[in-house]
C-alpha cells in the first residue's frame, strides 16, 4: 500500500516525535528545543571563527538587548516577556533551519505556512502574548542591533558592508552583551553543548518565574 499524505517526521532526543507539517504543543521538551537552536547556524553557518553562530546564542543576545532597551526607557521585562524574547526563533530549531532573511521569499508560501505553524505551536505551548505593534518593534530593534553586531564580529563584514550591502541601519556594537553575563572571549561563537545547557538554563528559569 503506498502512502500519499504528506508528512515530515522528526524523531526528538526525548523520543518524542514532531511531524513538521502538522505540529502541536506536545511535540518537543525544553531539552529538545535547545539542543536543536544549538545546533541550528545562523549567516548560513558561515563564520570568521572556526565554529558558526548557533540561534541559542543569538537569542540570549537578543533577550539581553531587548532588556537592556527597556531599562533605558524606564521601564524593565516581565519575564514572560524576557520568554518571549529568548523563544523569537524558537521555530528554527524545531526545523533545524535559519534562512537568511533574503533568501525566505524565494521560498515561497509553503514555507512560510509552515513557519507560521511552528511559531504558532510554540506560541502555545509556552503560553506566550501575541506580539503588539510597540513591542513587535522593540524586539526588532534588539535583533538587528544582534544582526548588525554578528554580521561584523562573528560573519566578518565591515561596519559599512552591514549597512550598504546588508541594508542593516542598526550601528554594530563594540560590546559583546553575552560577555559581561557569561565571560569567555568576546563574540566567539559556544559550542553546541555549551550554548545548549546556558539556553536551557535560561528557558528553565523564566518558566519558574511565570508559574
Amino acid at each position: 500500500m503506498t502512502r500519499t499524505d504528506p508528512r515530515a517526521w522528526v524523531r526528538m532526543p526525548s523520543a518524542r516525535r514532531l511531524d513538521l507539517l502538522d505540529p502541536t504543543p506536545f511535540d518537543w521538551d525544553d531539552s529538545d528545543l535547545a539542543l536543536g537552536l544549538a545546533r541550528t547556524y545562523r549567516w548560513g553557518g558561515h563564520s570568521a571563527w572556526p565554529r558558526p553562530l548557533c540561534v541559542a546564542q543569538h537569542s540570549l543576545s537578543v533577550m539581553h538587548l531587548r532588556a537592556a532597551d527597556s531599562l533605558a526607557r524606564g521601564s524593565t521585562l516581565t519575564p514572560l516577556e524576557a520568554l518571549r524574547e529568548l523563544l523569537h526563533d524558537a521555530e528554527e530549531g524545531l526545523l533545524g533551519f535559519d534562512c537568511i532573511a533574503p533568501l525566505k521569499p524565494f521560498l515561497g508560501d509553503g514555507f512560510k505556512a509552515l513557519s507560521q505553524r511552528l511559531e504558532q505551536a510554540v506560541f502555545l505551548r509556552y503560553s506566550l502574548p501575541r506580539w503588539n505593534q510597540r513591542d513587535y518593534a522593540a524586539h526588532k530593534r534588539a535583533d538587528h542591533l544582534a544582526a548588525a553586531s554578528e554580521a561584523v564580529h562573528v560573519a566578518g563584514w565591515s561596519v559599512d558592508e552591514v549597512r550598504r550591502t546588508l541594508q542593516i541601519r542598526a550601528t554594530p556594537l563594540t560590546t559583546d552583551p553575552l560577555q559581561a553575563i557569561y565571560g569567555g572571549v568576546a563574540w566567539e561563537p559556544w559550542e553546541a553543548p555549551l550554548a545548549c545547557q546556558r539556553f536551557l538554563a535560561e528557558l528553565t528559569r523564566l518558566q519558574g518565574m511565570i508559574a
